[in-house]
Order: structure tokens, then C-alpha cells, then sequence
């Protein structure tokens, strides 16, 4: 894995946002000791760095599976089954939301909306969106998955 090049970026607190971009473009995710080297590179206290991270919905601070799956529970899709989706998802690979396969495989989480309400339920998987879901689109996509060509 490379090591991120901080010196590409202005020793400012307008260059933080960047560098967590780049930092979990890189990881997936942000680990505590790269937040920290951002911290001690920009001379700004980590709980700021933090507080930064914490705000914006873009940053995650722990890693996704391979298959990173977001399960729509807006209005629309609450309401034509996400929950019976939700739930098939987690009986099927024995995890809650917010949780992780131990073999890294699958990642699962609630998302307040995917703004597709006009295909709901819906699901992203990585980044494609599935649309009106029912159980046996739900049984395929999880064949697909576990077979690794979804």
C-alpha cells in the first residue's frame, strides 16, 4: 500500500477535508494513526480532525467488505419491505447493520435513504443501486455475492 504524500498538501486547515478524502480513498476507510499524522502534519489538535470526520457523512471509520452493502430504510422503501430485505441480508450472513463478515466479504448498512424512492425498496451494493426488490432478486443478488461475481 502507498503511503499518502502529505507534503502535496498546504500545511493549512483548508487542506484537512483533502487529506481525509485521500486518507480513505486510500484505506477505505480512516484509521485513528493516519487521523493522528494529519493532525500533528496540519498543527491542529486530533479532536478537531475528528470532529471533522464525524460531521461530514462521507467518512467512515471502519473498513467495508468486499461486497459493501447499504440498505434504504427512507419512507418509501420502509414502507415496500426494506426491513424484510434488511433482515434477509442479515440471517443470511449472520451480521447486523453496521457489521462485517469475519472473512471481510460483506458489510452491511442502514442508510436513512438513497434517494431512489421511485424504484423502492432499493439497495447499493459498492456502488450500484438495485431496485424493486423482492425476495427472490434479494436470493439471486446473495448467490451472486457469495460466488464473488456480483
Amino acid at each position: 500500500m502507498n503511503l499518502i504524500c502529505f507534503e502535496e498538501f498546504s500545511k493549512n486547515k483548508s487542506s484537512l477535508i483533502p487529506l481525509l478524502q485521500k486518507i480513505q480513498e486510500q484505506y477505505g476507510f480512516l484509521p485513528v494513526d493516519e487521523m493522528q499524522k494529519v493532525s500533528e502534519y496540519l498543527e491542529i489538535p486530533l479532536s478537531k480532525v475528528y470532529g471533522v470526520a464525524t460531521f461530514y457523512s462521507q467518512f467512515r471509520f471502519r473498513a467495508l467488505g468486499k461486497f459493501a452493502i447499504s440498505i434504504c430504510h427512507g419512507t418509501s422503501c420502509h414502507v415496500n419491505g426494506s426491513v424484510d430485505i434488511a433482515q434477509i441480508f442479515k440471517d443470511e450472513f449472520e451480521i447486523d447493520e453496521g457489521g462485517i463478515t469475519p472473512d471481510g466479504l460483506v458489510s452491511l448498512e442502514r442508510v436513512a435513504c438513497l434517494g431512489c424512492c421511485s424504484i423502492s425498496p432499493v439497495i447499493q451494493i459498492n456502488d450500484k443501486i438495485y431496485g424493486y426488490l423482492t425476495r427472490k432478486k434479494v436470493d439471486k443478488l446473495i448467490k451472486k455475492i457469495k460466488a464473488g461475481d456480483l
